[in-house]
C-alpha cells in the first residue's frame, strides 16, 4: 500500500441479493485530499461510499467481494466496526441532528466513547463547533434544541458531531443537496478548510461543486468507475467519451 493512500479499494463487487450494484471497483484515496464521486442517479456512488465504513452491513441482503483497506488494514477483518466508524465518519444528505440540545449533539459521540469529564467535553464541543464554522453563531444557545437551527446550520452541526470523535476520514453523501446556495457555499469553504486535517470523500450531483472543491474525481457509470484522476483532467481533458458526454450535460 502506498504510504500516502488512506484507503485502497481492490476489485470491489457488491450485490443486493441477485442484483449487482458495483462491478470491479478499484480506487486509491489519498490522505488529506478531497475525492469527489460523480455520475448519474443510480450509478452506485452512494452504495460505494457506504462500503467505506461498513454502513452496508446494516442491510441483510448485501454481499461484498473484494478488498477495502483503511490504514493498511482490511476494514472487514482488521477493524472493529465501532472503531472503524469513529475513524471514518459520515455526513448524510439530509441534516439529521438528534432531538436534543446543540451541546448534547456534539458531546454525544465522545460520551459514547467513554469521555465523562465535563471540562473535557466542553473543550471538545467548542473545538468541534469552531472547526465546523458554527461556534460564533450558536455559542449563546448551546443548551437550546438543535432542531431550532436553520438547515445549513444543522448540516454544519452534523459535521461538528462527526469531528467531535476525532475521525481521520470524513465521508459526505451529497451534504449540500438540501441546502440553499449561501449555506452550500459555507459548507464548501468548510470542506476546503477541513482537508488540511482530514481525508474527505464526497458524493455530489453538482458538477460545479466537484470542480470547485475536489482534488480528484471518480466518474461512476452503471456501478463501475468509468474514469478516475485529477479533477482538472477529468473535467477538461477526459480520456473516456462517456465522461466527456456526462460532464458536457449530454446525459445524467
Amino acid at each position: 500500500m502506498n504510504v500516502n493512500n488512506k484507503i485502497e479499494v481492490e476489485n470491489l463487487n457488491l450485490f443486493y441479493g441477485d442484483f449487482q450494484a458495483l462491478h470491479d471497483v478499484n480506487i486509491e484515496i489519498k490522505e488529506r485530499e478531497v475525492t469527489a464521486l460523480i455520475g448519474p442517479s443510480g450509478c452506485g456512488k452512494s452504495t460505494f461510499i457506504r462500503t467505506l465504513n461498513r454502513m452496508n452491513d446494516l442491510i441483510d441482503i448485501v454481499r461484498i467481494e473484494g478488498n477495502i483497506s483503511y490504514d493498511n488494514k482490511n476494514i472487514n477483518t482488521g477493524w472493529d466496526v465501532i472503531e472503524l466508524r469513529k475513524k471514518v465518519g459520515m455526513v448524510f444528505q439530509k441534516p439529521n441532528p438528534f432531538p436534543m440540545s446543540i451541546y448534547d449533539n456534539v458531546a454525544y459521540g465522545p460520551k459514547t466513547h467513554g469521555i465523562k469529564n465535563r471540562s473535557k467535553l466542553d473543550h471538545i464541543v467548542e473545538k468541534s463547533l469552531e472547526q465546523a464554522s458554527l461556534l460564533d453563531e450558536v455559542k449563546d444557545r448551546l443548551h437550546k434544541p438543535a432542531l431550532g437551527l436553520s438547515g445549513g446550520q444543522q448540516q454544519r452541526l452534523c459535521i461538528a458531531r462527526v469531528l467531535a470523535v476525532e475521525p481521520d476520514v470524513v465521508l459526505m453523501d451529497e451534504p449540500t443537496s438540501a441546502l440553499d446556495p449561501i449555506s452550500t457555499s459555507r459548507i464548501e469553504d468548510l470542506i476546503d478548510e477541513m482537508k488540511k486535517n482530514y481525508t474527505i470523500v464526497i458524493v455530489t450531483h453538482n458538477m460545479q461543486q466537484a470542480g470547485r472543491i475536489s482534488d480528484k474525481t471518480a466518474f461512476f457509470l452503471h456501478g463501475k468507475i468509468e474514469e478516475f484522476g485529477p479533477t482538472d483532467e477529468i473535467f477538461f481533458n477526459p480520456k473516456s467519451s462517456k465522461t466527456e458526454e456526462y460532464i458536457s450535460g449530454k446525459f445524467g
